[in-house]
């Protein structure tokens, strides 16, 4: 059990893989992260073409962000997904990848959406998040 956020899997809905229907957590530890894309720390478009490659670094950069605000992917409640062109195989392989980053026993709530188009013609897939900061442990 996660220590501050509820995760449910509602009886009466289909069974979700690798993602969780609700997560309940408190607003006053939110974090909202923008949209991350496959920018390297310089700017430029990492794996142009690959969308496996563009998903790692979109995972990098929201566990840097997350990281600079308190927390990490292992506290993600909710991530939103934009992806250019979707297919199976792109919703396979961005599974694949997002299973390397996330928490198994409590995957995020998540949606996954199809897109014409990101802001540049190289960009494949954008992510944003939403996470919390984890509580501090107390040591009275």
């Amino acid at each position: 059990m996660h220590p501050y956020v509820s995760f449910i899997n509602p009886q009466g809905l289909a069974r979700p893989d690798g993602y969780t229907h609700v997560a309940v957590a408190p607003a006053d530890r939110l974090i909202l992260v923008s949209g991350q894309v496959a920018r390297a720390p310089d700017g430029r478009i990492v794996g142009k073409g690959d969308l496996a490659a563009q998903t790692r670094q979109v995972f990098e950069n929201l566990s840097i962000a997350l990281e600079a605000a308190g927390s990490s992917l292992a506290h993600a409640v909710k991530l939103t997904y934009f992806v250019r062109d979707l297919t199976e195989d792109a919703s396979a392989t961005i599974r694949q990848v997002r299973s390397r980053y996330l928490n198994a026993d409590f995957p995020p709530a998540s949606t996954l959406v199809g897109v014409a188009a990101l802001a540049q013609p190289e960009l494949l897939v954008e992510i944003e998040c939403l996470a919390l900061v984890p509580p501090q442990p107390s040591y009275e």
